[in-house]
């Protein structure tokens, strides 16, 4: 496959399948995401597999409340994958000092699209989460005060094969060059 039609094959996934992913897929795509670039080769993750069905449907309850449901789906996901984070080495620290920029997070997103992006090429879907309750998730799992849980991701095969077509501005919108 060729890698443009990888990215426009991978898409947010809100409705999975009942069927459990083989053990070999997801360690895969969390390789994937190991390989991912970090500011001063950092590597500032932690990729936690919750895919117990009771933990991971512990884990998905704390991506939702009564007045904020639309992470519901995340019960029907058969696997939560919880990025963990750390501040990044001394001098991925230092350079987010002076630039103001939180490079450890802009390396969790760049390994967390390489996890997405392997998953699709297994077959799988997945949508990555930013709404969730981090005391709960840190209970649940066991995660220290040190790491800063920055993402989930929901994974797991998809209930309908459909590619949706993708929404997006209009290249001319976003790109320019030399100005």
């Amino acid at each position: 496959m060729k890698f443009i039609d990888l990215v426009k094959k991978r898409q947010s996934v809100r409705s999975y399948l009942n069927t459990p992913i083989e053990a070999e897929k997801l360690e895969r795509c969390v390789e994937a995401a190991r390989l991912a670039p970090s500011a001063t080769n950092s590597q500032p993750w932690r990729f936690i597999v919750v895919d117990n069905p009771l933990l991971k449907d512990q884990v998905a309850k704390a991506t939702y409340s009564p007045a904020i449901s639309f992470n519901k789906f995340t019960l029907q996901a058969p696997a939560l994958v919880v990025i963990a984070a750390n501040k990044g080495n001394l001098l991925s620290k230092a350079g987010q000092r002076m630039t103001g920029l939180p490079y450890y997070l802009i390396d969790i997103g760049i390994a967390a699209e390489h996890f997405c992006l392997q998953a699709a090429e297994e077959g799988l879907g997945t949508c990555m989460i930013g709404w969730f309750n981090q005391k709960k998730i840190r209970q649940c799992l066991r995660i220290s005060r040190n790491e800063h849980l920055s993402l989930i991701i929901a994974v797991g095969y998809p209930s309908s094969a459909e590619i949706r077509e993708k929404k997006r501005k209009n290249i001319e919108e976003i790109y320019c060059r030399n100005q």
